[in-house]
């Protein structure tokens, strides 16, 4: 039998979870930059970095929830790709047994090669779902799109943050970084889903509507038409 495993349909929702909640953290961050960053920075600045007395107590606040934000975000970062790469090692090993986390860590963990092999990856996985004929256009649209909006996140992050000064707010981050990580992944989302979809077909699995842990309302027997004998 060539599918040795069931679609990890809830590994694609923890997914779908963690993006949201990644997304909706840097939001926040965004958030407070844009209402209290660029003043935040510039009291820190007159300060020196250590306020002291009653300059310490008109900060602390918004310095703690800056840092609560940044937790989050992190954690939130940290959590999605988790999420991601047990989504995407389980999606392998559904369709070959023998498939091990090996090449996933090395096409994500590898400078110069993630730039290109994670794609590669994830298009190898949906040729071997064996999905319908007609759709192998339409993915390599939503495929380049998402790859596209994930370097785009990348440069913004890498290149344009560190010449950020700290007039500018505290990090720097600002709407295109939200924009561009929003896009990625709205994309990645649809990725994950797309494959899932075609791995669920093969298999004659229904999608799940709901999260994990949420069970479907009981669906009442239909009666049967009247005048009907059993």
């Amino acid at each position: 039998m060539r599918y040795a495993q069931a679609p990890p349909t809830r590994a694609a929702s923890a997914v779908y979870v963690t993006l949201a909640a990644q997304v909706l953290c840097l939001g926040a961050l965004v958030t407070f930059e844009l209402v209290r960053g660029r003043s935040l920075a510039a009291q820190l600045a007159a300060f020196d970095g250590r306020p002291r007395g009653a300059e310490a107590e008109a900060v602390v606040g918004p310095v703690t929830l800056f840092a609560v934000l940044i937790l989050l975000l992190g954690v939130a970062t940290i959590a999605s790709a988790a999420a991601y790469t047990t989504w995407l090692v389980h999606a392998r090993q559904a369709d070959h047994r023998s498939a091990t986390a090996g090449p996933v860590a090395a096409a994500w963990l590898i400078p110069g090669v993630n730039l290109v092999a994670p794609v590669l990856l994830v298009d190898e996985l949906w040729r071997g779902a064996l999905p319908p004929a007609g759709r192998r256009r339409r993915w390599l649209v939503l495929l380049a799109a998402w790859w596209t909006s994930w370097l785009t996140t990348l440069a913004l992050v890498l290149v344009r943050l560190p010449r950020e000064t700290s007039a500018d707010g505290l990090t720097g981050v600002g709407v295109p970084e939200l924009v561009a990580l929003t896009a990625a992944a709205l994309l990645c989302a649809a990725t994950v889903r797309q494959i899932t979809a075609v791995q669920c077909s093969a298999r004659g699995v229904a999608m799940p509507t709901v999260l994990p842990g949420m069970r479907r309302p009981a669906t009442p027997p239909e009666s049967a038409p009247l005048g009907q004998v059993s």
